[in-house]
């Protein structure tokens, strides 16, 4: 996201409605309700990406930060990573850690994390699933997990543009991808992890993906 996204990405964590639009004109209204962990949100899901973790955790893309803080109140060491400055902002006015960086660029303790995140769709990010997850890898310990939220079955490993609206903003067009969940057996094996388990929680799913102690991404 550049210039404008930021600005109705913002929008959006303030409370106004905002939405992702697709290249082929479908819109769907941003969840920043979820996201900001509001009353009447999904905690059935949002406990379940976060219930296992009871060592260092980093939360890729972690937006206004309901996870870290979730993470800290049970006395978890965690680490929220986000580009959005105002998420980040969120993130530490909650009293939860929170770095502005690139996934891609130096994080901390690369190679030493026993768990990650990446809640939301962020194994979308970039438009490329295999990218993410395989520097997903390489963040976590030796047998590391990774705890990823997928599409739902039956809609395919997609990547597209799409852009953020509000009402008065139009974001650029920037690459988001999709992986339905039947597919995080052959994108685990392709980044150096295999499938432990997978759950359906109030329509959302997830996989726990353990990271080989010698992770070897496949071209």
């Amino acid at each position: 996201m550049i210039g404008a996204d930021f600005d109705i990405f913002d929008r959006a964590l303030a409370g106004e409605r905002c939405w992702m639009r697709a290249a082929d004109g479908t819109r769907h209204r941003l969840p920043t309700g979820r996201w900001l962990g509001l009353a009447g949100g999904d905690r059935g899901a949002d406990r379940a990406l976060t219930g296992c973790c009871d060592g260092p955790t980093l939360d890729l893309g972690c937006g206004p930060g309901r996870l870290v803080v979730a993470l800290l109140q049970r006395g978890v060491l965690a680490l929220g990573v986000d580009i959005s400055p105002t998420a980040v902002a969120i993130t530490r006015f909650r009293g939860a850690p929170a770095l502005r960086r690139d996934l891609f660029g130096p994080l901390p303790g690369a190679g030493r994390w026993s768990y990650a995140l990446l809640a939301d769709g962020n194994i979308g990010i970039g438009g490329d699933p295999q990218r993410i997850l395989a520097r997903t890898a390489e963040l976590l310990a030796p047998d590391g997990l990774a705890i990823v939220e997928f599409a739902r079955p039956g809609s395919g490993s997609v990547t597209r543009q799409i852009r953020l609206e509000s009402r008065s903003h139009v974001g650029s067009w920037f690459p988001w991808a999709s992986v339905g969940i039947d597919h995080a057996e052959q994108l685990a094996h392709r980044t150096g992890f295999r499938v432990l388990n997978t759950a359906e929680i109030g329509g959302r799913h997830i996989a726990w993906l353990r990271r080989h102690a010698s992770t070897a991404v496949i071209p």
